[in-house]
């Protein structure tokens, strides 16, 4: 009866300690010393593999927490876009090729409402999120910006390579001639994209970053 009771006991610790899809290849009337056996030596593989995972997701997290830095270039003062990313212009400050490198991040991501404002990196991105994340990368800003707050950033007017458009409700960015926006040719949120400049600023508040 107590064997029995130990048996149990050490069976628990066992499934506690591998899981109970390992705990079910060792045979229930396993004697102690078989448990002890199993249980010494499942978690060495279960450690380890904790320890791939970890380092696996270690290493996606570094890269999703540093965009690119560096990028094709085009001459002159205006950038373009090619295949969905935005190649930026070799006259432009090296802060702004940055931002529009990093920007290229974003290309393909979901529209989120609230995206990029607890956290800059993120699964999808709304307006002022991808903004921000422009902004960011630009060195002009330090925390997420809402559309309403960025109709105060920075200086007021265009700028010479980026000109933050901001309302209530909506903000899109002009870079190097290329417009940044979640907002499709049909009016819809489709997610952050690089887009032809054909957007008209009525009813914006036009801003710049200071140099920019």
């Amino acid at each position: 009866m107590v064997g029995t009771a130990l048996r149990a006991v050490r069976w628990a610790s066992v499934s506690e300690a591998v899981g109970a899809s390992d705990a079910a290849h060792i045979p229930p009337t396993a004697s102690l010393r078989s448990l002890r056996t199993a249980r010494s030596a499942v978690p060495t593989r279960v450690i380890c593999g904790s320890f791939v995972c970890a380092l696996l997701a270690s290493t996606a997290l570094a890269a999703v927490e540093h965009p690119p830095q560096t990028g094709a270039t085009v001459p002159g003062n205006k950038a373009t876009v090619s295949w969905g990313k935005c190649v930026a212009p070799e006259n432009a400050p090296l802060a702004v090729k940055r931002a529009i490198w990093a920007c290229n991040y974003l290309v393909g991501r979901p529209y989120v409402w609230g995206g990029g404002h607890g956290t800059f990196y993120d699964r999808g991105y709304d307006c002022s999120g991808s903004v921000s994340f422009l902004l960011h990368h630009a060195g002009a800003i330090a925390q997420p910006m809402a559309s309403k707050e960025l109709q105060n950033f920075g200086e007021p007017g265009p700028g010479h390579w980026i000109t933050i458009y901001a309302r209530n409700g909506h903000t899109f960015a002009i870079v190097c001639g290329v417009r940044l926006d979640t907002t499709g040719p049909r009016g819809g949120d489709e997610g952050p994209r690089w887009r032809r400049n054909d957007r008209g600023p009525s009813g914006f508040v036009a801003r710049h970053p200071p140099g920019m």
